[in-house]
């Protein structure tokens, strides 16, 4: 299975049961201030100055345990109208200072607690911390606007309803949880929804949303003293709650099930589920740790993926308070032996019991998650979610409180736990078999147009303690300061000194293009390379070189996008790894025919899953005969490669010279420099500079809907997509792009979330996206509805756009947008990931380091006819190609 294959499956899985990744912050520094006010809120603020941002987490103790009995989403209703308004802050007001802070908001609904949080500029925390007390003080609820947004939710229910693995874990749930109320997830029902009235959320919202069932949680470039005293003016005044009872758990014994399910996925899974420790259980470090050990490369899971007998395996933990799920996974590809892999996961779960735990491996798990600690202060939100995390849901005092539970977790106590919880007569076991929807088919399009007139936006007057702060339009200050050099063999080096964590960070990428570079009759050598990085180097085999990122508690990988993040003490020794893995991949010639025929058959099964017919069916519908873009690998051709094939695509396309590295961490320029230098100062470009840019095409025409069948999906998903005549240096970019503002950002102040879900409930979701490559440029628009609804979003979608060309935006609009765009401009160099990859795509685009500073200058610039005038040339609403994924629209 492919690199991206398998982080897709895993970032999939992790969403999936509302998992976050165990990672950790210190505590006892000055840098972190606590306090309870008297009535009873939690506070607590942690500096960190990576960005000049701030994020603001309200965590109300209360989720769907608490729900009423027959109503398993009122939490999650109620988290949909806490943006509906309150007394002194109506939904529209909310949603113009939501969009004009760079609007990065949500919310999430768990088992035990709903989360609400913003990311905004730190001058911007007075404003967030403004939205939280009004909204705990009390909301409006009223009937009607609960009318409007139970559409959306319903739809939300609708898009999850259509996704197979949901409807396992949902299941899962009720077989490990039964009788308890972790039997039921967050979402809710339809006819459980149908049946909510607003009075029922009035009376769960006055019973919960206390400051004495709140932790509010604040990580950013804040003055941490300061910011509490802030706290206490803003929320002290609201009077505590006598809480109800929280319902009891009480768990009865696991009997054995098997599920099956059909899955619009190339690829199935056989997923062996055990109840486990959850966060308050004793067992529970323990629990993690054996959980990170079944899951090392180095184990006897994973091995089944060099053994030729899975695609993937991995182990993990979704934890509750009271219990978790331990799963175990195995993939297989379509038509594969689901029963075979079963019984092989389930034997290597048998002998771990049977013959214990290396402990080898339960040292590298403990490193690993210590060593998290670190990491994770590399990005502001994700720091406060760790947070959260630890005092919300695990009911942790700070998160160093785990690491030393981990510090004192022995092998004896990671056997123990085995023995008592990997138990095969109490597992939940679950098949999700791949199979076939049918191939894409032409279909009428969308029906007449519709009645819905646009009413005219007006302007929404803001509360005193808004407007001032959010009545600046302002270039955002450069706070990064990046050294830049190019070593003689043309490799790109970028490095950015930073002090929030005593690690380093390493991200690099080779500037490819697959579709360009893979020789004729070779498609799909790429992906089978990519299959091979993982298999070690020609100086460490595979474990070996597992083995010694385990040691230094780096975490690495290979490929046209790299990386190693380690503690700072290791970081030589880390790029020397990546180096290593990098330049001299092993490609080992006993394990090409493994990979090779996993790669085979994932594309076997790739090119009938819906997703992939669905995305090509837009390819197609864009772009002429021909394109390189519509190549396409085939089993035939993946098993018609050698390893020399492998071998000279790896010597072709890693070149130094289309190569940039970024280093960000506690490592000076000059340092970071003699290091790179030294692993990849020798590395040579062999050959010509090959074209990595896939040649400009003519527009796009109107072309007839297109419809993906897809059995698993109740819901359909919907594209409407074109070409346009621009790309990333044409100087209409910077118009379209501000116009994509008022279209699709900012939530409900923008004009498709506006139209399509807060007025008619038509959507949960719906995205416009504005692509530009140095040679190309598309413009798209996404959504999910029912079958039925599909027709009516789309004539929103089409009206929307022309009246972007035949009518300026409104001042409130323009100002709105050029807001949110400057804002934002920040808020995406909130961690160093995020830091790093914009450098990386700028530098392959060939534009420069601080295009988004440059960008903001036009965009202060911009008024509402130039952004007119460049919709009215570009775009082409009729032009719109229709592609659907699920039902035939009605």
């Amino acid at each position: 299975m492919s690199r991206h294959v398998k982080r897709g499956l895993m970032l999939f899985l992790l969403l999936s049961v509302g998992l976050l990744p165990a990672v950790f912050a210190r505590a006892g520094t000055p840098d972190v201030v606590r306090a309870t006010l008297k009535n009873g809120l939690r506070v607590v603020v942690v500096r960190n100055d990576l960005a000049p941002v701030v994020t603001t987490m309200m965590n109300y103790l209360v989720g769907s345990n608490e729900a009423p009995d027959g109503f398993p989403g009122t939490a999650h209703a109620l988290e949909h109208m806490m943006f509906r308004g309150s007394p002194g802050l109506s939904k529209d007001q909310l949603a113009e200072i939501a969009a004009a802070m760079g609007g990065s908001f949500n919310a999430d609904t768990q088992n035990t607690v709903t989360q609400y949080f913003f990311t905004v500029p730190s001058d911007d925390l007075d404003v967030a911390l403004h939205i939280a007390a009004t909204r705990m003080r009390g909301l409006d609820l009223s009937a009607a606007e609960w009318e409007k947004e139970r559409g959306a939710i319903e739809q939300e229910v609708s898009r999850d309803l259509s996704n197979p693995q949901y409807l396992m874990f949902k299941q899962l749930q009720a077989v490990l949880f039964k009788g308890t109320p972790y039997e039921h997830d967050a979402l809710g029902t339809r006819p459980s929804f149908n049946k909510t009235t607003a009075e029922m959320l009035r009376k769960f919202y006055g019973n919960w949303y206390a400051p004495n069932n709140a932790i509010l949680v604040i990580v950013g470039d804040v003055d941490p003293p300061s910011t509490v005293a802030r706290v206490k003016t803003l929320f002290a005044g609201i009077p505590a709650k006598r809480l109800p009872p929280r319902p009891a758990v009480k768990f009865e014994t696991v009997q054995p099930q098997t599920l099956k399910l059909p899955t619009d996925t190339p690829y199935g899974l056989a997923v062996v589920t055990f109840r486990t420790p959850g966060y308050h259980s004793p067992d529970y470090a323990a629990g993690q740790i054996l959980s990170d050990v079944l899951a090392s490369q180095r184990g006897n899971l994973y091995a089944l993926v060099p053994e030729g007998k899975a695609l993937y395996a991995t182990f993990f933990n979704a934890s509750l308070p009271a219990a978790g799920a331990g799963l175990a996974v195995g993939v297989f590809p379509k038509g594969g032996d689901s029963a075979a892999l079963t019984q092989e996961i389930s034997r290597v779960l048998t002998d771990t019991v049977k013959q214990g735990v290396p402990a080898d491996l339960v040292a590298a798990a403990k490193r690993q998650e210590i060593a998290q600690l670190e990491f994770q202060k590399n990005s502001v939100d994700g720091l406060a979610q760790t947070w959260s995390e630890a005092l919300a849901v695990q009911g942790l005092n700070s998160p160093d409180d785990m690491i030393a539970a981990f510090d004192k977790v022995t092998v004896a106590d990671v056997d123990r736990v085995a023995r008592e919880y990997l138990d095969q007569g109490h597992a939940f076991t679950a098949i999700l078999t791949p199979e076939s929807s049918g191939k894409p088919v032409a279909a009428k399009g969308f029906g007449g147009a519709e009645s819905f007139s646009a009413a005219p936006e007006k302007a929404v007057t803001l509360p005193k303690w808004a407007s001032s702060a959010l009545a600046r339009l302002n270039l955002p200050k450069r706070t990064l300061d990046p050294v830049v050099s190019t070593l003689p063999n043309g490799l790109r080096l970028i490095v950015q000194p930073t002090n929030v964590s005593d690690t380093v960070s390493v991200y690099g990428r080779v500037k490819s293009q697959p579709d360009l570079q893979q020789p004729s009759g070779q498609d799909g050598v790429a992906d089978v390379l990519d299959g091979l990085l993982s298999y070690g180097t020609t100086t460490l085999d595979r474990v070996a070189f597992q083995k010694a990122l385990d040691d230094i508690a780096a975490q690495e990988s290979a490929g046209t996008q790299f990386s190693v993040q380690a503690p700072v003490a290791h970081f030589e020794r880390a790029v020397q790894l990546l180096a290593d893995n990098e330049l001299h991949p092993a490609l080992p010639a006993q394990y090409f025919p493994v990979v090779q025929m996993q790669m085979a058959r994932l594309q076997a099964g790739q090119l009938q899953s819906p997703d992939y017919l669905f995305r090509r069916s837009i390819t197609q519908a864009l772009v002429p005969a021909g394109d390189p873009a519509l190549r396409e690998a085939t089993p035939q051709s993946i098993m018609g490669l050698t390893l020399t094939d492998v071998q000279d695509y790896h010597r072709s396309a890693f070149r130094p010279d289309l190569t940039t590295i970024v280093v960000m961490g506690a490592v000076t320029p000059a340092t970071a420099k003699a290091v790179i230098e030294k692993y990849f100062g020798d590395w040579k470009a062999q050959g010509p500079k090959p074209e990595t840019n896939l040649p400009a095409i003519p527009l796009s025409k109107p072309a007839p809907r297109t419809v993906v069948p897809d059995k698993s999906s109740v819901q359909d998903t919907v594209a409407l997509s074109e070409t346009l005549g621009v790309n990333l240096t044409s100087p209409d970019r910077y118009a379209l792009a501000l116009g994509n503002a008022v279209l699709g950002q900012g939530f409900y102040a923008s004009r498709l979330y506006r139209d399509l879900r807060e007025k008619t409930g038509l959507v949960y979701n719906v995205s416009s996206r504005l692509v530009l490559t140095p040679t190309r440029g598309t413009f798209s628009v996404e959504y999910g509805s029912d079958p039925d609804k599909v027709d009516q979003a789309r004539n929103l979608v089409v009206r929307d756009l022309t009246e972007m060309q035949t009518t300026p935006v409104t001042a409130v609009e323009l100002r709105r947008a050029k807001a949110l765009a400057l804002r934002s401009i920040p808020l995406k160099e909130a961690s160093v990931g995020s830091i790093a990859g914009g450098w990386l795509q700028r530098s392959v685009d060939g534009l420069p380091l601080d295009e988004p500073l440059i960008a903001g200058r036009h965009f202060l610039e911009l008024t509402a006819p130039q952004i007119q005038a460049a919709y009215r040339q570009w775009l082409r609403p009729a032009d719109l190609v229709e592609v659907v994924k699920g039902p035939n629209p009605q």
